[in-house]
């Protein structure tokens, strides 16, 4: 299909500072987005409102509301997410209670419409985790063969976070989705993280890793020469800020604890194009390696966070979503993206 534009529910606005899921799906209508990546966070915010709070019942309930409004709106929902601290755990009893769970996220995805859940690499503490990664693509197999008995299969896109304990590469995510070997196992591509883990190093002064440019090229040939592109279900396009001052103890964004790659990925990523706000990876030339390299058409996410969300102006949801729009025009120009909505050709020839 060709490209569409999708964001995720929580870049446009945290539900704890007061924006509405309503209001957030709202402002993703007027501003031309056609799905959105449902943080489970915003599921859980509709059924607290219910008679009962955030029962499982309501959890269901709220699931079937979020469809009818998404329906309502035109909007699609492209996936649950995050399933996270999932594969790999040493504690084997806390990896069956996963996997109840994720029954129930069966039944959410089911009623919300959507075939997809989205897994991101875990970042618990290594000494939570095995080092054998035999384990985690066993745990990931699991998932799938679950996946593919449900009624219709349920898919599963794995992405590799920046900061993640074992996997933090998309090259490692590549060859865990290779390994774990079903087709509804899939990847996510996202310029934030890839960028995140082999250019940028916000504990740094010049918020640069070293041989930083060189490894881009590398990383975005290896990319281009070794991944399929039927397995990419998905990609999320954004940027991120580079801090005046290294993320370390006293910067502002230091939290005691988090990798200083997480704590800058919650405050500071930014939408492609915002080189006014500060944006600086390589986002461009790895979107260029996705989109015209690997030939990749589908849904195309803006995954923002950053502390913007948090804030309880009213005006947030209408801004990020604008800012969003805004991103995606310019993207569909710079990458020459087919696209099958109108109002997006009309705003990327108008710039």
């Amino acid at each position: 299909m060709p490209c569409r534009l999708a964001i995720t529910s929580m870049s446009l606005g945290r539900c704890s500072a007061g924006h509405s899921l309503l209001r957030k799906l709202d402002m993703a209508r007027v501003y031309g987005f056609r799905g959105i990546e449902l943080f489970h966070e915003d599921l859980l915010d509709v059924a607290q409102q219910l008679p009962g709070g955030a029962t499982e019942d309501n959890e269901l309930e709220a699931a079937r509301i979020v469809r009818q409004l998404c329906q309502e709106r035109g909007l699609a929902i492209v996936c649950l997410q995050p399933f996270a601290h999932f594969e790999g755990l040493l504690d084997r009893r806390a990896h069956l209670e996963r996997l109840g769970q994720l029954s129930s996220w069966f039944e959410l995805a089911r009623a919300l419409g959507t075939d997809m859940v989205q897994i991101p690499s875990n970042f618990l503490p290594s000494s939570e985790l095995s080092d054998d990664p035999n384990i985690a693509v066993t745990d990931l197999r699991t998932v799938a063969d679950m996946g593919l008995r449900e009624k219709p299969p349920v898919r599963f896109v794995y992405e590799a976070l920046c900061w993640g304990t074992r996997c933090d590469l998309w090259e490692q995510s590549w060859d865990i989705v290779r390994a774990v070997d079903r087709p509804n196992f899939g990847l996510c591509l996202d310029t934030f993280n890839i960028a995140g883990r082999i250019y940028a190093d916000p504990a740094s002064p010049t918020g640069c890793s070293p041989n930083c440019d060189e490894a881009v090229q590398e990383s975005i040939a290896r990319l281009v020469a070794t991944v399929d592109v039927r397995k990419v279900f998905y990609v999320q396009i954004v940027d991120a800020e580079r801090l005046s001052e290294p993320l370390i103890p006293g910067h502002e964004f230091y939290s005691p604890g988090q990798p200083a790659r997480m704590s800058w990925s919650r405050n500071c990523r930014l939408f492609y194009g915002e080189e006014d706000r500060g944006a600086y990876l390589p986002v461009a030339d790895i979107s260029r390696a996705i989109f015209q390299g690997l030939g990749f058409e589908g849904w195309v996410s803006m995954e923002l966070f950053n502390r913007r969300m948090s804030d309880v102006n009213e005006v947030v949801p209408q801004e990020l979503a604008s800012r969003g729009s805004i991103a995606w025009a310019k993207l569909v120009k710079d990458m020459k993206l087919r696209v099958d909505d109108p109002a997006s050709r009309r705003v990327a020839a108008s710039l």
